[in-house]
C-alpha cells in the first residue's frame, strides 16, 4: 500500500472509530434508561450483560454502520478540503478514484461485517436477548419457548410442544402429534410422549403413546401393539427438523437468509401476500449490507462540497440522502406488501437508484 494510501486509510480509520462508537453509545444509553434498576437488582455478572448489549445491538447494525462510514467520509473529505490537501493530491496527479478508494474499501469490508452479523451473529443472540429482558436478566427465570406449535401442511402433521429441552431443538419436552389423513383430513393417529430426541436424523420418543383412528374419526385399537407398547422408539415417518421448531419459535427478523429460505420452502401453507413478504424481506436483507457503499460513494462527493462551500451544506445534503434512501426503501417495502409492486424489484430499486446516483455525483466530482 501507498503512503497516500495509508495516509488516506488513518485519516478515515479515526473519525469513523468515533461515529461508531458514539452510536454504540448511544444506542447502550439508550437501553440502559429504561432497564438500569432490573439490571441492578438482577445481579447478573459483567460478561453476561455485555453479551446481551451486543444481542441488543446486532439487529440495528445494518443502520448504524452506513451512518457512520457516511459522516467519517465526510468529515474525512472536508478536512482534505480545509487544508487543501485534496488540492495537493490533485496537482500532483492523484485521481479522485485513487483517494477515495481506501474509503470505499472499508465500506466494502464492513459491508462484509454487516453481512456477518446479519447472517451470524444476531440469529444466535437476538432472541436470547428478548428472553433474558423479559425474565428481568436472571438466567435462571429464562424460559426457552412455550406451548410451541407447528403445523406441517405438507404432511398433514400438527406438533404441540411444551418447551425445548436445549437450545437447538434437538429435545422436545411433552410432545403431541396429530397426524391427519392427507384426503378428507380425518385424524390418522395422535402420539403423546414425555419427550422426543433427534438422533441420527430421526425422532425418537420416550414413553410414547399412540392412539389409532378409522376413516371416520372413531378410536380404534392399534394395529402395531407390540411396537407401540416400546418405551422408546422412533418414527421415521416424521420428516420435521429440529430447526424448524427453531425458525417457528424465532421472531422472522431474527432469522438468517437460510434460515428464511428454508422457512418458505417447507411451509407450503404460506398465502402469497405473506410469501410475497417473505420474498421481499429475503431480498432485502441480501441487499442491507450493500448500503455501507452506496452511503459513502455518495457521501464522499459531498464532503468536497462541504468543504469548498459550507459545511452545514454538505452535511445536511449528505443527512438528507441516508434519510431518503431508507425511505425509498421503505416506500417499497409497502408497495411490495399492498401487492402493487413485485417483491424483488421493490427490494432491488431503492439500491438500483442510488447506485446511479451515487455513481452520478461520485463522477460529477472527479
Amino acid at each position: 500500500m501507498r503512503i497516500l494510501s495509508r495516509y488516506i486509510l488513518l485519516e478515515y480509520l479515526i473519525p469513523l472509530f468515533y461515529c461508531l462508537t458514539g452510536f454504540i453509545s448511544i444506542y447502550v444509553l439508550f437501553e440502559l434508561f429504561g432497564s438500569f434498576s432490573r439490571i441492578i437488582a438482577s445481579d447478573a455478572d459483567a460478561w453476561t450483560l455485555v453479551k446481551y448489549f451486543l444481542a441488543y445491538l446486532g439487529p440495528y447494525f445494518h443502520y448504524l454502520a452506513p451512518a457512520a462510514l457516511m459522516l467519517a467520509a465526510l468529515y474525512t473529505m472536508w478536512s482534505f478540503c480545509r487544508h487543501s490537501e485534496l488540492v495537493a493530491m490533485r496537482a500532483n496527479g492523484i485521481s479522485f478514484l485513487s483517494i477515495s478508494i481506501p474509503m470505499l474499501l472499508v465500506a466494502a469490508l464492513m459491508s462484509g461485517f454487516v453481512y456477518w452479523v446479519n447472517e451470524s451473529f444476531v440469529p444466535d443472540t437476538a432472541q436470547w436477548a428478548v428472553q433474558f429482558k423479559n425474565a428481568r436478566f436472571v438466567q435462571a427465570e429464562m424460559k426457552a419457548s412455550d406451548d410451541i406449535i407447528f403445523r406441517n401442511a405438507a404432511d398433514s402433521r400438527t406438533w404441540t410442544v411444551d418447551s425445548f429441552g436445549d437450545d437447538d431443538g434437538y429435545i422436545l419436552k411433552d410432545v403431541k402429534v396429530a397426524v391427519d389423513r392427507p384426503l378428507g383430513g380425518t385424524r390418522l393417529m395422535t402420539v403423546t410422549a414425555e419427550k422426543a430426541e433427534y438422533l441420527d436424523g430421526q425422532w425418537w420418543f420416550t414413553n410414547a403413546k399412540v392412539q389409532h383412528y378409522d376413516a371416520a374419526g372413531s378410536e380404534i385399537a392399534t394395529p402395531t401393539p407390540e411396537l407401540d407398547a416400546l418405551p422408546y422408539r422412533n418414527f421415521p415417518q416424521f420428516t420435521e427438523r429440529p430447526m424448524d421448531f427453531i425458525l417457528q419459535n424465532r421472531a422472522w427478523a431474527y432469522n438468517s437468509i437460510r434460515d428464511m429460505i428454508h422457512f418458505i420452502q417447507t411451509r407450503k401453507d404460506i398465502a402469497g401476500s405473506q410469501r410475497d413478504q417473505y420474498v421481499y424481506d429475503i431480498c432485502s436483507r441480501i441487499l442491507a449490507p450493500w448500503a455501507c457503499v452506496l452511503i459513502v460513494l455518495i457521501a464522499i462527493p459531498a464532503g468536497v462540497a462541504s468543504g469548498r462551500q459550507s459545511v452545514f451544506k454538505g452535511i445536511l445534503g449528505a443527512l438528507g440522502m441516508y434519510f431518503l434512501f431508507y425511505g425509498i426503501v421503505i416506500g417499497g417495502m409497502v408497495l411490495a406488501s399492498l401487492g402493487l409492486l413485485w417483491p424483488v424489484p421493490a427490494a432491488v430499486l431503492p439500491y438500483l437508484i442510488f447506485l446511479v446516483a451515487g455513481i452520478r455525483v461520485f463522477w460529477k466530482h472527479r
